[in-house]
């Protein structure tokens, strides 16, 4: 009997939460709940909103740091590679808007209809995300890797996020219009390619909810920093460290240069754990050359004392 009753009480747990995940977007307190390190600003509806400033500085870290930094943290899966890179060259960094989309069942996508008209959406579900961005904003879809009648943006709905992101996206799927798209300045984005059909037998499961890409589990809010073929998403909570320890990787990265080039280290010396000679010799480097980091050497010692890298 205790038995059957634990079983009931697990299956009144499941219908709840199937019938729960059937709304669209979640409330401001779910988002909240579920990004629970982030104590910075938060859009209206709860999705941490890392500053402008960090998103601008961002875009010079190397991906490589930002991956020794997530990995230090314990965050270990928090890049994809292997990209189709729309304007490749460029870098992208934003703050993710996320949409999940799944294969059509019939009565859910009816309910999600319902649901978005009683919200005041228009137009078919495909530009309900776009609808919803911000500038600064990353679209970042996972519409499955659907390739014939996968596509959910052409040049249409291209210019439309560009518009109002300054951005590109990031697609576990596929586009359509790819020449109308990579002649779009700063449309840089991150898809797994192209068909000339469009999205049929799909719909819109989720906006602003947890996505998978590929091996990374993405969560609304999170910072993406995309270059060449490669994607990392940062937890908002991390993103000032990822930014900070970035400079300081490129500065130090400058002077070991410098120092070369003058012959005054090898490169053993140079590539390898600084002496305490190094380290004084940077310091003094800095001291003279205070534009070089963007935050006192106090706190760049800090960094230093508990660097992994």
């Amino acid at each position: 009997m205790r038995f059957f009753k634990i079983q009931t009480i697990a299956a009144i747990l499941l219908l709840s939460i199937s019938v729960q995940a059937q709304n669209l977007t979640i409330s401001r307190q779910e988002m909240i709940e579920l990004t629970p390190k982030w104590t910075g600003e938060r859009f209206p509806d709860g999705r941490p909103k890392v500053s402008d400033d960090l998103l601008k500085r961002m875009k010079r870290v190397p991906l490589e740091q930002a991956w020794g930094v997530l990995k230090a943290a314990g965050y270990l899966h928090q890049y994809e590679g292997n990209w189709k890179n729309i304007n490749s060259g460029e870098v992208l960094v934003g703050r993710a808007l996320t949409a999940q989309y799944m294969p059509i069942r019939p009565e859910v996508r009816e309910h999600l209809e319902k649901e978005g008209k009683a919200d005041g959406r228009v137009g078919d579900m495909v530009s309900w995300p776009i609808d919803m961005l911000s500038k600064g904003d990353v679209y970042v879809a996972d519409s499955y890797g659907k390739v014939v009648d996968g596509p959910i943006i052409g040049s249409n709905l291209g210019t439309a996020i560009l518009a109002k992101s300054g951005n590109g996206v990031v697609f576990n799927g596929t586009v359509r219009d790819l020449r109308d798209l990579e002649a779009m300045p700063g449309f840089t984005s991150f898809i797994r390619g192209d068909h000339p059909s469009h999205q049929t037998e799909m719909m819109l499961k989720g906006v602003n909810v947890a996505i998978r890409i590929g091996a990374v589990t993405v969560l609304p809010g999170d910072v993406i920093l995309g270059y060449l073929d490669g994607v990392a998403f940062i937890p908002p909570h991390l993103a000032e460290k990822v930014v900070k320890v970035g400079e300081l990787v490129l500065v130090r990265d400058e002077f070991g240069q410098i120092r070369l080039k003058e012959g005054k280290y090898t490169s053993g010396q140079i590539d390898n754990r600084w002496t305490t000679e190094i380290e004084a010799d940077f310091a003094k480097w800095i001291s003279a050359n205070p534009g070089k980091l963007p935050y006192s050497q106090a706190e760049m010692q800090e960094l230093l004392k508990e660097r992994t890298w």
